[in-house]
């Protein structure tokens, strides 16, 4: 796993395991989920870039070499089975509980639980080499699995989820932008710049007011009702225009034909 700041306030984490094209091994989602954790708890950090080094941004489980789940010993296969699924789902968990906006430069195929962990960011942004694949059903199990059924609905609507978990087939990086998989493909050689400056504007901006518009949005994909999250928008609104003073400040920049300076 490598951490980074290539540019202020701004952190990127690299799954780096590419001599197996950054497999889901224990190996490395123990510390995948730790660096979440540290990075979120990082007052520095006001934008999370995660992509995967080497040709590949995560192939999925690795099926030669798993590698070693903690706190096993003693367990029997069947609690062993259920600990190593709560692993795995709790860095699904961990990437939605970062503070910061996360943004996945998917520099190639994220396959199985590769595209789960795509889903998971806040929003995706893909190189030309990008591919997307529900493995699960072509292994003979389900597709769903860390959420890919409950994320990839939300992502690109119904009927495309299910033709594209129930097939199994390769989603290239067009394809992707196309149905809203991808917001969108640059060159490879642009990938992680672009990562960047999406990552930059976005700090620019109040701290408050994007983890609020962040929650927002995942809060959003469980309401209920319209009139049940228009109420949590309400107080969110609220909460930041009563507690600041970014609104003048945005006001009194635009006047002055300056970037906004918020000070929260």
């Amino acid at each position: 796993m490598l951490i980074d700041k290539p540019r202020p306030h701004i952190t990127l984490i690299t799954l780096n395991r590419p001599e197996r094209m950054n497999a889901m091994a224990f190996d490395v989602m123990v510390p995948f989920r730790e660096a979440l954790e540290e990075v979120s708890r990082d007052n520095d950090t006001r934008a999370v870039v995660i992509t995967g080094a080497g040709r590949g941004f995560c192939s999925g489980a690795d099926l030669e070499n798993p590698g070693h789940l903690p706190g096993i010993d003693g367990l029997t296969l069947p609690t062993i089975a259920l600990r190593s699924m709560e692993l795995l789902d709790d860095v699904i968990r961990a990437m939605r509980r970062v503070h910061q906006p996360v943004i996945a430069a998917v520099n190639g195929p994220a396959i199985g639980g590769g595209l789960c962990l795509s889903l998971a960011a806040d929003i995706r942004i893909g190189a030309e080499s990008a591919l997307f694949r529900a493995a699960g059903i072509n292994n003979g199990l389900t597709a769903s699995e860390l959420g890919l059924s409950y994320l990839l609905p939300r992502a690109i609507g119904a009927s495309r989820a299910f033709e594209m978990m129930l097939s199994g087939r390769d989603v290239d990086a067009v394809e992707a932008e196309r149905i809203g998989l991808l917001s969108r493909v640059v060159p490879a050689d642009k990938l992680l710049d672009a990562g960047y400056e999406l990552a930059e504007r976005i700090a620019a901006f109040s701290r408050p007011g994007v983890e609020l518009t962040k929650r927002m949005l995942w809060s959003s994909l469980d309401a209920a009702s319209l009139d049940a999250h228009m109420g949590q928008e309400g107080l969110a609104q609220l909460y930041v225009r009563l507690t600041t003073h970014n609104f003048e400040e945005a006001i009194k920049a635009r006047k002055e034909h300056r970037p906004p300076d918020f000070q929260d």
